[in-house]
């Protein structure tokens, strides 16, 4: 094991350091700056929850490729699977020639998955986007209807149709018109519920929302499917109450609609389960079709689209598929994903860093009435930052200043939210005990230094 897995943030340049000035103002030149960037780091090597910069500034990552990196950098049994299945081949596309990791990785999606139906299948394509708008065609394909229903704070992607059932518009400036047939309910945000309403006096609002949708927007025979996240990521990790999610699989079930699960970011045992579906399942109100990204294959590009047979079987031949999905070293990179995080009990790792973060940021709050709420599934937590704790009003000036000084410090953080107001924590679940008190240092530290401006 190397010494950077277990290293502790240490900045020894200004940032950027000479190195990654350089590469950044090549960067300007090569790439185009809508990717856009907040942050001055630039990687040379990762491990664990840890990565080196071209200086030799160590950071300690909490945004892990927007939870890409639930497994941490580097895994060497990851290293190791690809490095032996590239010595067999690189790739087989799927519709051509049937090769076996991307049988097996199906196989295994089917038996870990929680989604409704005992005869499960699995396909696979490249990207979160891929998938969410793949799962929206099956649903449609299924059901022989044309629309569905998303909802406030939802991301889902950046493609056309993906754009259209993300609900900040930021993401798709520019660059309607937008397909049909997409409407929107509000998100059950509790801490931001209207007026004095907690509780299920909280629910029975937000699902009477999402029931007049059915009389404004589209009827209930006109609805392919309802997709949501189970924790919204750029929403603000804002967990779907099981109250509420067992009210939406009962409206789905009287009206013959889909009930899908985007689990792109939520999943790989970032929640404390495998998926954080299972909690749903567990309670009665398992989705219908899943999706999941990010994590899946420990850093390369891959995603998935679980459902029954039976709705699998209603897919017109040709409509899915596509050259990359489960190339070779990605599946085999994810199976073995699937086993080490079996065999080592991620979700219970992720349960421990939610235990510890979580106990250090809910400290914070007691001292810091900027911190509006602390919420979250598992690891999956984020902060919100307002600037009354009355009256809510989103803080997101504070949480760009709180980023920027931790990334100074050695911690990477990342703002998400609809008001930009949130910090979400997204740490690699195998960071150590001696990191995660590091990164709740510099944060008290960023805090007190920003609050006193």
């Amino acid at each position: 094991m190397s010494e950077l897995r277990t290293a502790l943030p240490k900045i020894t340049t200004p940032l950027p350091g000479p190195k990654a000035q350089a590469l950044i103002e090549r960067r300007a030149k090569a790439t185009p700056k809508a990717i856009g960037t907040a942050y001055k780091a630039v990687i040379e090597r990762g491990e664990g929850a840890m990565f080196e910069d071209v200086d030799g500034n160590i950071f300690l990552d909490w945004i892990a490729g927007v939870g890409v990196l639930n497994i941490g950098y580097s895994h060497p049994e990851l290293i190791e699977a690809v490095k032996a299945q590239s010595e067999k081949y690189f790739h087989s596309m799927f519709n051509i020639t049937t090769h076996e990791p991307y049988v097996k990785l199906a196989e295994e999606m089917a038996r870990i998955t929680p989604v409704k139906g005992d005869e499960k299948q699995a396909f696979f394509v490249c990207s979160g986007s891929e998938a969410d708008e793949n799962a929206v065609k099956v649903a449609k394909n299924f059901t022989g209807r044309p629309n569905i229903i998303v909802f406030t704070g939802a991301f889902h992607g950046r493609t056309a149709l993906t754009m259209t059932m993300t609900a900040k518009k930021s993401y798709a400036a520019g660059m309607g018109p937008f397909p049909d047939g997409v409407y929107r309910a509000e998100f059950p945000n509790l801490y931001r519920a209207p007026g004095d309403l907690e509780g299920q006096a909280a629910i029975d609002y937000y699902v009477k929302k999402l029931e007049e949708v059915f009389i404004e927007a589209t009827p209930y025979d006109q609805c392919a499917a309802i997709v949501f996240e189970p924790v919204q990521g750029e929403g603000g990790f804002v967990p779907a109450p099981i109250e509420w999610v067992k009210a939406v699989r009962k409206i789905c079930d009287e009206h013959g609609i889909l009930m899908v699960c985007d689990e792109v970011q939520c999943g790989w045992a970032r929640s404390g389960k495998m998926f954080a579906s299972q909690y749903f399942k567990d309670a009665g109100c398992a989705p219908d079709i899943m999706t999941t990204a990010k994590s899946i294959a420990g850093g390369i590009p891959l995603s998935a689209i679980v459902a029954r047979k039976e709705i699998m079987d209603k897919v017109n031949p040709g409509t899915i598929g596509g050259t990359y999905g489960a190339n070779a070293l990605a599946a085999v990179s994810a199976l073995k994903v699937i086993e080490v995080m079996e065999r080592d009990d991620y979700p219970g790792k992720a349960m421990h860093v939610a235990d510890v973060i979580g106990s250090g940021l809910r400290e914070l709050q007691k001292k810091y009435p900027c911190i509006g709420d602390v919420r979250g599934t598992g690891a999956m937590m984020g902060v919100e930052f307002v600037k009354d704790p009355v009256t809510k009003e989103p803080d997101a000036d504070l949480v760009s200043r709180l980023v920027q000084n931790a990334m100074n410090k050695g911690l990477m953080l990342e703002a998400a939210g609809t008001y930009n107001n949130v910090i979400r924590i997204l740490s690699p679940l195998c960071v150590t005990d001696e990191q995660m008190k590091a990164g709740l240092d510099i944060i008290e530290s960023a805090l007190a230094e920003e609050t006193a401006k």
